[in-house]
């Protein structure tokens, strides 16, 4: 799954496209470098992101899914029911929701669903997040959802343990590091699981200096082929050439490799 943010304060200014032709040339880059969805989003959800209007929020992502869902999949990243109702009307297929709201927009809708975990909102979810157990907390709210799912008659279903929302560093370690887990709890409701480490906070931590946004894409390679091989079905990232490359080593059949 491939990043298009149409928004100027998403963290990663690389994959911000602030204008429709920046945008749909940028999704339409992805799915020739192999994406297999193209991910649309319109508001930031970054660590104290300010909430974007939805009169705003619909202008800068529904042309653009219009336009890219001529070429291949697409997803919709937002809170907003509406704004999941029209990006689905202009083409969108999947709804990829970071509030875990949104079930039954997309059962009516018919779409994919992406149910991820988070705690508060982009202003407060840092606010000190606790948990007794991560893992375990995570993956009880994760099967609620996944039965809400079910229940709303959504049909094609990931789980998202949502790194980096309401979590610390080592929290996110636990869940990546328990990917198998997530993946374990989605087969048993038929459902693919969907990871984002993808240039975040957490990765700044895990060297001698912490590092900038910029300096984090080995740490986001090293977690997606990890959480590839761990059974996750999808991976959502800002660099696609690279990250297709671990896929595509991860998940080549062993005799190949030895030829």
């Amino acid at each position: 799954m491939g990043i298009v943010n149409v928004t100027p304060d998403s963290f990663f200014a690389a994959a911000r496209t602030g204008a429709l032709d920046q945008a749909v040339a940028r999704g339409v880059a992805l799915f020739a470098a192999g994406c297999d969805v193209v991910d649309v989003g319109g508001e930031s959800t970054r660590p104290g992101a300010l909430d974007v209007a939805l009169s705003e929020e619909l202008a800068r992502v529904v042309p653009v899914v219009r336009a890219l869902a001529a070429h291949g999949p697409v997803s919709i990243d937002t809170r907003k029911p509406e704004v999941a109702r029209a990006a689905v009307s202009a083409g969108a297929c999947i709804l990829n929701d970071v509030s875990g709201t949104l079930v039954e927009v997309a059962g009516d809708a018919g779409v994919g669903y992406v149910a991820m975990h988070s705690r508060g909102t982009p202003q407060t979810m840092q606010d000190d997040p606790r948990y007794d157990d991560v893992v375990a907390e995570v993956l009880a709210s994760l099967e609620t959802m996944a039965r809400r799912a079910r229940a709303a008659g959504v049909a094609a279903l990931w789980l998202d343990p949502g790194i980096g929302f309401g979590k610390t560093v080592e929290h996110n370690l636990a869940l990546v590091a328990r990917c198998a887990d997530v993946v374990a709890l989605a087969r048993r409701y038929d459902a693919g699981v969907l990871i984002g480490t993808s240039r975040k906070g957490f990765l700044a931590h895990l060297g001698p200096e912490v590092l900038d946004v910029d300096e984090r894409l080995e740490g986001s390679i090293a977690t997606a082929a990890w959480a590839l091989a761990s059974g996750v079905t999808m991976i959502r990232v800002h660099d696609a050439v690279a990250a297709l490359q671990a896929r595509d080593l991860v998940t080549r059949p062993v005799a190949e490799v030895g030829s």
